[in-house]
C-alpha cells in the first residue's frame, strides 16, 4: 500500500484525480497542504448531531467541487485557511473533546485523507467521528479513512446530470456520489443512546433548490429504494442565495413553502420515516459561520 506522502505526490484522492504533487504546490481542490478555516462547538446541526453540547465542528479548506451556490464560498475556494500539520489537528481533536463537544465532525474532508489519517495515528478520539461530505468521493479514499469514522454525513445534491453539470462542474455527480453515499449508509449500523444521541450511522442530507422539486423527488425514490431502512435523510430547506451565481437568475431567491412541501410530501408518500426535517427560517447569512482564518 502506498504511504500517505507517496499518495500526495500524484494526487488521485478524489474521482477528479487531478494528478497533482501536493507537496510542492495545489490540486484541483485547491490546497497543497491542511488547512483549516474555523473549529468550534457548532449548535445548528441534525439533534442527534448537535445533541446538547453542539458538534466539534472543523472546517477544511478546499473542495472538489465546484458547487456555484455554496453556502462556504470563501473556504471551498481556497480564500481562507491557515496550514496546520497533522500533530496539530490530533491537538485539536483533544482540545474539541475536552470542551465537551459530542463529536469530531470533519467538514469537507476527502482532499484530506492523507493528512487525516496521520492526525487519527496520533490520536484518536473518545467521542464519535463524523465524515461530512458533498459526496464526490472514491471508494478507495473512503475504505482508507473509514476505520477512524463513525458517523457518515453525506450530501446528496442532484440526480440530474445536467443540473449537476451547470450547479457542481460534475456531470457524473451521480453516479459519483451515488456508489459512496451506498457504501457509507452499508458501512456503519445504527446506533444511538436512549437519549438520542448518533453514535454510529449514516444521515443523508439534500438540499431542495429553487425550481428542482422533480429532481428532488427522483433523489428520494433512489433513497427509498436503495439504501438500508436504518439510513436517516435530513431534508434542508436552508438554500440561501450565495456564491457565485451570476447568470443563474433561478438560483437569486429562497424556495417557496409550496417547493418545500411538495418534496417533504414525496418523503412521507415514500414512507420514509427516518427524517429529519428544517423550519424554513433555518435559512438566511445569520447561519453561515463567521470565519477565523
Amino acid at each position: 500500500m502506498q504511504s500517505e506522502t507517496n499518495l500526495l505526490e500524484n494526487c488521485k484522492l478524489c474521482p477528479v484525480e487531478c494528478g497533482a504533487n501536493r507537496l510542492l504546490g495545489v490540486g484541483a481542490c485547491g490546497v497543497d497542504g491542511l488547512r483549516i478555516a474555523k473549529y468550534y462547538l457548532h449548535p445548528f446541526e441534525e439533534p442527534c448531531i448537535s445533541f446538547q453540547k453542539g458538534s466539534g465542528t472543523i472546517f477544511f479548506a478546499g473542495c472538489n467541487l465546484r458547487c456555484a451556490f455554496c453556502q462556504n464560498y470563501e473556504v471551498s475556494r481556497a480564500k481562507r485557511g491557515k496550514a496546520i500539520t497533522p500533530a496539530q489537528l490530533a491537538d485539536i481533536f483533544k482540545e474539541l473533546e475536552d470542551k465537551g463537544a459530542e463529536n469530531i465532525s470533519l467538514v469537507t474532508p476527502s482532499h484530506l485523507t492523507a493528512y487525516l489519517v496521520a492526525a487519527f495515528e496520533i490520536y484518536q478520539p473518545k467521542i464519535p467521528v463524523v465524515y461530512n461530505t458533498g459526496s464526490y468521493e472514491k471508494i478507495e479514499t473512503l475504505q482508507r479513512i473509514d476505520p477512524f469514522v463513525d458517523i457518515y454525513l453525506p450530501d446528496m445534491k442532484f440526480y440530474s446530470p445536467a443540473l449537476s453539470k451547470r450547479y457542481l462542474g460534475k456531470e457524473d455527480y451521480f453516479d459519483v456520489a451515488s456508489n459512496a453515499i451506498s457504501f457509507m449508509a452499508n458501512a456503519k449500523p445504527l446506533q444511538m443512546t436512549d437519549e438520542g444521541k448518533m453514535l454510529s450511522g449514516c444521515i443523508v442530507r439534500h438540499l431542495v433548490m429553487p425550481l428542482c422539486t422533480a429532481d428532488s423527488k427522483k433523489l428520494l425514490h433512489w433513497f427509498a429504494d436503495t439504501l438500508p431502512k436504518d439510513t436517516y435523510l435530513s431534508l434542508m430547506s436552508q438554500y440561501t442565495p450565495f456564491g457565485n451565481i451570476e447568470g443563474m437568475p433561478e438560483l437569486s431567491r429562497k424556495i417557496t413553502a409550496r417547493e418545500y412541501a411538495a418534496v417533504k410530501d414525496e418523503a412521507f408518500d415514500l414512507g420514509i420515516e427516518k427524517l429529519f426535517l428544517q423550519q424554513r427560517d433555518s435559512s438566511g447569512e445569520k447561519y453561515i459561520p463567521q470565519w477565523d482564518f
